[in-house]
């Protein structure tokens, strides 16, 4: 028999009681709080949604709401745990009730947000998040109620006109990594959500292409219930997810989704970095080429690879792939980094050149950056925005360093051969454009001219190299005075050694050549090299192709260039006869007399007299033209090129001693300057117009020769010997040497104002009576002004020549009678002068203080 005291057990199953329903009141009261939080968070979302608020600012403040309504329902206890506490079963089904009715209240309000505008399906990839974040018993629930929403969407899309759900991409990368979870029952629902999420991307295409949203060619058939729709195919296969989405998304929307997958990588879960991985991966081999942000993917791959992510060999795969389709945009971005390259970023070349394929394009995007010039001022090169703040170009100092990584690659050479010889032109160009900027010596690494060793060593020159080595050329090339010797010096060596890459070489430089490199230095090295190739693998005269793109380049913009085709031609004098087109070369040279650089007239001058001397006798149809060429160059004011041009003039009318006819008027043109600069201070200058008078007026059968030897020469009896023969043989030309003769009175040179007062007095005493009375008065005007010049001998010697005209303007009274008076002196008047100005020149006297060396030509009036 019991000794148990009924009232004292009464008293035990009372307080147990008590104890089980406190803890189920703090149970029911959590389920409470979470109903009324819910059904206040409804009301304000309910309240904000169709107000006139900023959307963003909406949509943060919806944001908030939800999170705080999300973190209510993982605190809430689970039906198991409420079960276990011994509830009856008509209060556990109240409980219950009370419990979907929270969940039903979370999914309504993410049914309401998401019908009024599809952006805020960006709501459940945050949900995703928080999820990834919280093992909660609710995660599969928290599916089922993302898998409703997004099944409610797909009812509502196919009824839409437009689709803008900029979200799909970020939420398809939750639910693909979802996809491979160790729940099976997440791993259905993130499936099914999957499916559905593709379904709206596809309205999304179709809507935008004008295609039915019911297309059958769509694969994704949605049946009436998610039980009877088991999407397998995408369960624990990362590849057919990463098909499909590749396949559905628009570019921006996969932008989003490989983003978010690269950001995973860094994930502190392994496994979801590792899924990520995977996915990532395939959806690049698969759609790598609808993918846009490059630039800015390279970029962050860079970031995280400098700060040691384990993901290390993924990441590099991800180069390769975006290479493969988008090699500018990778190529353009990894030469966008400080110079040089760090350990990271040669890795992340080795990445980018790893495929053979796409080797070409590479190279080409390398070739394009090659273009700029190290240091200078950023341009549109890129044809885009680029990440650097430098506002200088470096890219090409970078381009340079990689090409050394590029180059050997095995998978590179047959696009090494391929584009030899653009590489070795650009590196060249890149060497000298080197060699002026002005960095650090610690900076100041020779990038071009490794690239350029390396490209011989790939391109079987290493003999080249070895014997460039051994010469120490490659210490002596980055040195600015050294580099054109350089230029000739690779050439050289190239061609002593065959290279088999000449042919294409020739065929580049000549295209290079026609186009027109971008600098001007670039033409010079283009020219340099040209011409050893042609010297070494051709004979004289060089192909007509060659010789016309030579004559184009006389008058190039740079002196260097001009100089160095005219001293080529000058080489070509022996076989000259033998180029059919010579005139065009001839008038070409003439052009450069025009040149502002003296040395490229100079170089010009020697040049076409070097032709000249061999050059058929039956080609001076262009004698006039060349022998009016020289005339403007006798008032140079450089002394050499003065000289050279009258002695040059003198031996072209020797010459053409035969065809005088065809040189007297061009003869009498230059007449003036050279009587005026037998005066002139530089002693090869009056040595030359003395040579030169000797020829020309011993063709036009004067007998000036004698009076131009030293021991009998006189400056007045030159002119006065010279009028007289005017007078006699060539009157009609005597207006025209006063009006050449009045433009160098206003000389700055002493000598020149000397001389010229007094052939112009000699001229007008000879052919006075030929001038108009306006004539007179022009002159007497100019004549009247020297007499207050500062030289005495100058004023003197205007007095006498002002007296001249004087009396030629008294005794012309009209022009009728002037015009009746030259017809009768045609004929019958000849009256040699005789001297005026018992003058006596000094070669040795100093120029007035009005004198300038800056004056370039005297014939201005």
């Amino acid at each position: 028999m019991s000794t148990r005291n009924p009232k004292a057990m009464s008293s035990l199953q009372i307080l147990q009681y008590s104890v089980k329903w406190h803890h189920m009141a703090h149970k029911v009261s959590s389920l409470l709080d979470a109903y009324s939080g819910l059904l206040s968070n409804e009301s304000v979302i309910l309240a904000v949604n169709p107000s006139f608020v900023d959307p963003l600012l909406q949509f943060e403040s919806q944001l908030k709401i939800i999170e705080s309504s999300f973190r209510m329902l993982v605190v809430m206890p689970s039906l198991d745990k409420i079960k276990e506490m011994g509830s009856s079963n008509e209060d556990f089904e109240d409980m219950e009730n009370l419990y979907h009715n929270i969940l039903n209240i979370y999914e309504n309000i993410l049914l309401t947000l998401v019908s009024k505008d599809l952006y805020k399906l960006q709501i459940l990839k945050e949900m995703l998040v928080w999820m990834s974040k919280d093992s909660s018993y609710l995660q599969d629930r928290i599916m089922v109620i993302i898998n409703k929403v997004l099944r409610f969407t797909v009812r509502k899309v196919r009824k839409y006109t437009s689709v803008d759900a900029p979200c799909l991409g970020l939420l398809a990368a939750e639910l693909s990594l979802l996809c491979s979870h160790e729940d099976p029952s997440i791993v259905r629902q993130a499936s099914l959500g999957m499916c559905h999420l593709l379904y709206i991307a596809q309205c999304q295409n179709d809507i935008r292409t004008n295609k039915p949203t019911n297309d059958k060619s769509y694969s994704l058939q949605f049946p009436s219930s998610d039980v009877e729709f088991l999407p397998k195919e995408f369960q624990q296969d990362k590849s057919k997810i990463a098909q499909r989405v590749g396949q559905t998304l628009l570019p921006s929307l996969l932008n989003d989704f490989v983003w978010s997958l690269l950001m995973k990588l860094s994930s502190p879960d392994d496994k979801i970095a590792s899924d990520a991985a995977s996915i990532l991966k395939f959806t690049l081999e698969f759609h790598a080429e609808k993918v846009t942000m490059v630039t800015k993917i390279v970029n962050a791959i860079y970031r995280q690879l400098c700060d040691n992510n384990c993901m290390k060999d993924v990441m590099l795969r991800v180069i390769t792939l975006l290479t493969c389709t988008s090699p500018k945009k990778v190529i353009f971005q990894l030469m966008d980094y400080s110079v040089p390259a760090d350990d990271t970023l040669i890795q992340m070349w080795q990445a980018a050149g790893s495929e053979a394929s796409v080797a070409p394009h590479v190279l080409k995007t390398i070739l394009l950056i090659l273009k700029g010039k190290p240091g200078e001022m950023e341009d549109t090169l890129t044809q885009g925005k680029r990440f650097s703040l430098d506002v200088t170009n470096l890219m090409p100092l970078a381009a340079s360093q990689a090409l050394c990584t590029f180059l050997p690659l095995g998978s590179y050479k047959k696009a090494v051969a391929q584009f030899f010889p653009q590489l070795l032109m650009t590196l060249m160009f890149q060497v000298f454009y080197s060699s002026e900027l002005k960095l650090t010596p610690r900076d100041n690494a020779l990038y071009a001219q490794d690239a350029l060793r390396v490209l011989l060593n790939c391109s079987g020159l290493q003999q080249v190299d070895i014997t460039l080595t051994k010469k120490n050329f490659w210490d002596q090339l980055s040195e600015d005075l050294c580099y054109y010797y350089g230029v000739y010096f690779i050439a050289k060596t190239l061609s002593e050694y065959n290279f088999p890459q000449f042919p294409e070489t020739l065929r580049y430089l000549y295209k290079l050549s026609v186009e027109g490199p971008r600098r001007s230095e670039d033409t010079v090295i283009v020219v340099i090299f040209l011409i050893e190739l042609l010297n070494n693998f051709f004979k004289d005269p060089f192909p007509e192709e060659f010789l016309a793109l030579f004559t184009n380049w006389i008058n190039d913009s740079n002196p260097i260039v001009s100089k160095l085709i005219l001293q080529r031609i000058a080489h070509m004098s022996p076989v000259i006869n033998k180029i059919e087109n010579v005139s065009s070369i001839l008038i070409a040279i003439l052009d450069a007399f025009l040149s502002k650089d003296d040395t490229v007239v100079l170089r010009a001058l020697l040049t076409l007299r070097r032709l000249l001397n061999k050059l058929d006798k039956v080609t001076y149809s262009l004698g006039t033209r060349i022998g009016s060429s020289y005339c403007p160059l006798m008032d140079h004011i450089n002394g050499g090129i003065r000289s050279m041009a009258i002695r040059h003039f003198g031996e072209l009318v020797r010459d053409m001693r035969q065809y005088t006819w065809m040189l007297k008027d061009v003869i009498l043109e230059g007449l003036v300057p050279l009587i005026l600069f037998l005066e002139d201070d530089e002693e090869r200058v009056a040595k030359a117009c003395k040579y030169t008078l000797k020829i020309c007026t011993s063709q036009l059968k004067w007998s000036t020769s004698r009076l131009l030897k030293d021991e009998n020469y006189s400056f007045e009896m030159v002119v006065l010997n010279i009028c007289n023969n005017l007078i006699i043989s060539h009157r009609n030309y005597i207006t025209d040497l006063i009006s050449d003769t009045l433009g160098f009175l206003w000389s700055s040179r002493t000598y020149l104002k000397k001389a010229s007062v007094i052939l112009i007095g000699y001229l007008a005493k000879s052919g006075g009576h030929l001038l108009l009375r306006a004539e007179i008065e022009v002159m007497l005007d100019v004549i009247e002004r020297l007499l207050r010049d500062e030289d005495p001998v100058i004023k003197e010697l205007a007095e006498i020549t002002y007296d001249i005209f004087k009396k030629i303007a008294d005794k012309l009274t009209s022009a009728t009678l002037k015009q009746n008076f030259q017809k009768l002196l045609k004929f019958f008047y000849i009256k040699k002068l005789k001297p005026l100005y018992n003058y006596n020149s000094l070669k040795d006297q100093i120029d007035s203080p009005t004198d300038s060396k800056d004056i370039k030509n005297d014939k201005t009036l």
